[in-house]
């Protein structure tokens, strides 16, 4: 009798913990450094790779083991790195495909340091990069060079919501000999399967959705193939930037809710991306679960829900958006995303920062535009809060 494949809801909970017999029901928290070996063969076996194990936990680890397991099996990949961040996952990813004299293309809407990485820091070490509006296919094929190694994308991108067709730009990478990489940080796995659709790679911040509850800094990369996974941990462990056991442990633990807490942050989503839509004073909103989303169709197609994240701007620009921030009650003015609790906050003098202007508005990144992570509140006083901040603009 062939075994049923089990549901998403069912992985949620048990992907990466201890399977059927004696023992713990919940991967335990290995907080050790190192590892002792039964004898000197055991540990020479060990480094050399003729036996698997652990050694140091720089160099793997049970807890994080589980945890990079689980998030591999969510999104259909076979390894999982587990970082220290989600920066130490883009990081490691690109250090990892890219070397000297190398060209790496990139989405215009992106997280604001991934951007800052490839112009500042890997362009200093000799990695041409090129920032593209990756939902405009034309130019992305117009951007590819005989040198181009990656072609790296965000989609829902940061903070305007464009929408990039990963299938398409994957059929574009492979016939120019490159790696799509995609950061589904906005729609963690439960709402969107890159590799199901043909990326080669996937990043997440895990500080966001899979984690869920503002309390842990952590990243993930996940691969399709164990020779791609070795050659990224021999890049991970000597770049350092690996997750320790009690925060794998706390991700994991808020992946065990991830499917529902998504559904939560769908519908309430789509309740407060509406009620801004209708508001007299909002100019526009943008939000994948709108027909008034540019890539309405596309979202429909490419993701199984619109997730939480809501952007807009308001009729009178940054000074009526600096008033709402300032009167929210409920929704917390800060940075970050994807937590159980509703944040608000101005990507251009924050998030988006470290990007020059002109960078900024090529991605629609305008100085009005207010991101909102929608959380799992009741949407009902979510709106409420906003109304009796938009009351004051």
């Amino acid at each position: 009798m062939k075994e049923r494949k089990l549901n998403t809801k069912t992985l949620c909970v048990h992907a990466g913990q201890p399977g059927q017999g004696a023992g713990p029901v919940v991967n335990p928290i290995y907080a050790t450094s190192t590892f002792k070996f039964r004898d000197a063969q055991h540990g020479a076996n060990l480094f050399s790779g003729k036996e698997s194990g652990y050694i140091y936990t720089r160099m793997g680890n049970p807890t994080v083991k589980g945890l990079e397991d689980c998030v591999a099996t969510l999104e259909g990949g076979a390894y999982g790195l587990a970082t220290s961040s989600g920066m130490a996952a883009t990081n490691t990813t690109v250090t990892a495909l890219c070397s000297a004299g190398d060209h790496i293309i990139c989405s215009a809407a992106v997280y604001g340091p991934t951007n800052t990485l490839l112009t500042t820091i890997m362009s200093r070490l000799g990695v041409e990069p090129s920032i593209v509006d990756t939902a405009d296919l034309d130019a992305v094929k117009a951007a590819f060079k005989p040198n181009t190694k990656v072609l790296f994308v965000e989609t829902p991108g940061n903070p305007t919501l464009v929408i990039s067709d990963i299938a398409a730009l994957a059929d574009i990478a492979h016939r120019h000999n490159a790696l799509l990489v995609v950061d589904n940080t906005f729609m963690s796995p439960i709402l969107q399967q890159p590799l199901m659709l043909g990326a080669d790679i996937v990043v997440h911040s895990m500080t966001k959705f899979l984690n869920g509850h503002a309390d842990v800094v952590a990243g993930i990369i996940v691969v399709k193939d164990e020779k791609r996974y070795k050659s990224f941990r021999s890049v991970l462990n000597h770049l350092g930037g690996v997750l320790p056991p009690f925060e794998a442990f706390l991700v994991h633990r808020g992946i065990r809710t991830l499917l529902l807490r998504m559904k939560q942050h769908c519908e309430n989503g789509r309740k407060v991306a509406l009620f801004l839509e209708n508001h007299p004073k909002i100019e526009w909103v943008r939000y994948p679960g709108l027909p008034s989303h540019p890539q309405y169709e596309l979202a429909r197609r490419q993701m199984k829900g619109p997730g939480g994240m809501v952007s807009f701007e308001l009729k009178g620009g940054l000074e009526a958006g600096r008033t709402l921030m300032n009167s929210t009650r409920l929704c917390a003015l800060a940075v970050s995303l994807g937590g159980v609790e509703s944040l608000i906050q101005h990507p251009a003098s924050m998030t988006h920062a470290g990007m020059a202007k002109e960078a900024r508005l090529a991605a629609g990144i305008t100085d009005g535009l207010v991101r909102i992570s929608v959380g799992i509140e009741d949407a009902d006083d979510i709106i409420s809060d906003l109304d009796q901040a938009l009351a004051k603009v």
